[in-house]
């Protein structure tokens, strides 16, 4: 038996509009997006997914007190630059590191993960540059 390898993927892009969608339920779907887990040619090991494009973020939810209580850790690089700031102050400044952070854990932590974020893109308002690419637009 031979094993089967895709080639010659075919990519789509899609558009998400994150008002009133929960973090954590958003970023595992974009994540099998980016994947492609939702295709028939889904290979572990070959960047089979799609192209995510997400607008709203900045109108996200997070269940319970997440926003007062949940830490992002942020460092600089220098002797004693670490930084916990609360995720509400970072939502509130910027949404798209949330989200952007959200979906980088759920995706591989080697080359192939780097090149799934790389065809994500989050913006915090209702507008985008990528109307060239026609996203289909589904609901997260």
């Amino acid at each position: 038996m031979k094993t089967y390898y895709p080639r010659n993927i075919e990519r789509e892009c899609y558009l998400i509009d994150a008002e009133g969608k929960v973090l954590g339920r958003l970023a595992s779907r974009i994540a099998t997006l980016l994947r492609g887990k939702h295709k028939t040619c889904f290979t572990p090991s070959v960047d089979t997914g799609d192209r995510v494009v997400v607008i709203n973020a900045g109108k996200l939810v997070l269940t319970g007190n997440k926003k007062d209580q949940k830490e992002v850790f942020s460092h600089s690089g220098f002797p004693g630059g670490a930084k916990l700031v609360k995720v509400g102050t970072v939502l509130a400044g910027n949404p798209e590191r949330i989200l952007m952070k959200a979906v980088k854990g759920m995706l591989p932590q080697n080359r192939l993960g780097r090149t799934m974020l790389r065809k994500f893109r989050v913006y915090a308002g209702p507008s985008h540059p990528h109307q060239a690419q026609k996203p289909v637009v589904i609901d997260g």
